[in-house]
């Protein structure tokens, strides 16, 4: 099978993803030295494998035993969806040593054992995943509503396997659950809506600047250009580098909501608990440091029905400082439930003491979103008296 799929290379090509293993002593042929993401409870790792061509007789003549499974995709231009959905493939049990086929050859695609993006058709008790037929309208279910790509249907079927692998957690860990939703909202969302060109905001203004540096623009200025020779090999050696980045930023973003994020969600309840023993308002925060907590906040005062609404987050920063920040309208907004005075923003140290009538005063933003304190007594009193200003 595999003597055979290298013959026709210039139709569809074969690329071998698979667990790091020693280089060979020998040098490799060029041809056959593949990048590796493998299946892994710690952050995968990236390295080469050579396959020689004996190497390659004995996988295509030897037994089943020793045939790997295969992940079929379409040949050509590639996108960040599918580069995105083999690394996902291969971060689970089933495919993580699989080869994966890149051809439009329907003969070639029927023999694959999980096919993404190619094959009009989505049919995932046969691990078919195509979201370009007709009428396809599969969504992620839990709220969400963007149209999925062909990494939104692996990660929807594979994502929990998947999240509990990257961060080294059983599979029944409530953890699991959480970082699995969050990584698809924060992370492979925008993947299928990009590849199925939903835009970001429903409006037909002129957008007020360019954005190229996202994920999806990055793998697709991977593709070689057009005014240069390529190949299918070419094709081949880039279809790669896309996998490699996908993956790296994939893991990357689900170790930082599994490792990092997901710790300061203690905090902010610590913070919601306490709030009326920080102020009697109940419209003050107060966190130990600087963590992200707004997403977390936002949640919680949605299960809690929280009311009043909190108006600032004090924190200490690193330096031993308070900061007092203003609380967002969303959690990504610049505007704010209610900013810092007017008559203060812009102003530092003594001035600052001498407007606000509070000692230690550093600075307050020009915009009002977030000023200092040397002391916390101090930036509480800050809060405070913004709380009964304009």
């Amino acid at each position: 099978m595999l003597t055979a799929l290298l013959a026709v290379r210039p139709t569809h090509s074969l690329l071998r993803l698979t667990p790091f293993l020693a280089a060979p002593t020998h040098a490799p042929r060029p041809e056959f030295s593949r990048l590796a993401p493998p299946l892994s409870r710690k952050l995968p790792r990236f390295r080469s494998r050579a396959f020689t061509s004996a190497s390659v007789r004995c996988m295509s003549a030897g037994t089943k035993r020793m045939a790997p499974k295969t992940i079929g995709t379409h040949d050509g231009s590639f996108h960040c969806d599918e580069a995105l959905g083999c690394f996902l493939l291969h971060q689970t049990e089933a495919y993580a040593d699989a080869t994966i086929v890149r051809s439009r050859d329907p003969e070639v695609l029927s023999g694959c054992d999980v096919v993404i993006d190619v094959g009009a058709t989505y049919e995932p008790e046969k691990n078919r995943f195509d979201h370009h037929q007709r009428g396809f309208e599969e969504v992620f279910g839990h709220g969400f509503v963007t149209k999925l790509s062909s990494a939104g249907l692996v990660y929807k079927h594979f994502g929990r396997e998947i999240v509990a692998n990257v961060l080294g957690l059983n599979r029944s860990d409530e953890k699991v659950e959480k970082i699995y939703l969050k990584v698809y909202k924060a992370f492979v969302e925008a993947v299928d809506a990009v590849d199925n060109g939903v835009n970001m905001y429903d409006t037909d203004a002129p957008a007020r600047y360019e954005n190229n540096t996202g994920l999806s623009a990055r793998v697709g200025k991977l593709n070689p250009p057009w005014n240069e020779p390529t190949s299918p090999e070419i094709y081949y050696d880039q279809f790669l580098k896309a996998v490699a980045v996908t993956g790296k930023e994939f893991v990357d973003a689900t170790k930082y909501y599994g490792e990092s994020w997901i710790l300061a969600r203690d905090y902010v309840v610590s913070a919601l608990d306490d709030a009326q023993k920080t102020h009697p308002s109940g419209e003050i925060l107060k966190l130990p440091c600087y963590c992200p907590w707004k997403e977390h906040l936002f949640e919680l005062e949605s299960e809690r029905g929280t009311n009043p609404l909190p108006k600032y987050a004090l924190y200490e920063d690193d330096k031993g400082q308070w900061r007092i920040q203003a609380i967002p309208l969303t959690p990504s907004s610049f505007e704010n439930r209610k900013p810092l005075p007017a008559a203060w923003r812009g102003v530092r140290d003594a001035a600052l003491d001498e407007v606000t009538g509070i000692e230690g005063g550093i600075f307050v933003h020009a915009a009002g979103f977030i000023g200092g304190n040397k002391t916390y007594e101090g930036a509480l009193a800050m809060a405070a008296k913004a709380l009964e200003m304009d």
